[in-house]
């Protein structure tokens, strides 16, 4: 049978994405396995944006991001627990929490590193046109930010 979601055109695009994302946090999560590293693929930009910034809270990191606030607790959660981030209460703000990268996590970041650094190869070997499918990417988001995909279909449907 062929492949339905490239069937459907267009309008397989979210299933098609769905199923990329699957691809890609699945077979991560089998070379993090294989390799005995006790991450998940999502943690990558945590790392990296505490790393770059020493400490940030979460609602930081969701504006960096554009994820949503309870997405980066789920993910910041889990890393603490893991050992991978610690916690302390912003001295300007106490109602704040700041998180930075714990011992462990900056003493694992150079072979850390070295993973992420092949999987950005990986990828650049996947993709034809990297700097193509950025811009379209980055189009798509900047028009769902401009006018919903709710709000575009809500319009066609009253025309």
């Amino acid at each position: 049978m062929d492949d339905y979601l490239v069937k459907m055109d267009i309008s397989g695009l979210t299933g098609r994405l769905k199923r990329l994302n699957d691809l890609f946090v699945y077979q991560t999560k089998e070379f993090y396995q294989e390799f005995d590293i006790d991450i998940e693929p999502n943690w990558h930009m945590i790392f990296l944006m505490l790393e770059e910034n020493e400490n940030l809270t979460v609602t930081e990191m969701a504006e960096a991001t554009k994820l949503s606030h309870p997405a980066i607790i789920k993910l910041t959660n889990k890393m603490k627990k893991r050992g991978y981030l610690e916690s302390f209460q912003d001295p300007n703000d106490l109602r704040k929490q700041q998180l930075k990268l714990s011992k462990k996590a900056k003493n694992k970041m150079d072979q850390l590193k070295k993973y992420w650094e092949a999987g950005e190869k990986s990828l650049n070997d996947l993709v034809n046109n990297r700097k193509e499918l950025l811009k379209e990417m980055e189009l798509l988001e900047n028009n769902l930010i401009e006018k919903s995909f709710k709000e575009r279909m809500v319009e066609y449907l009253h025309t």
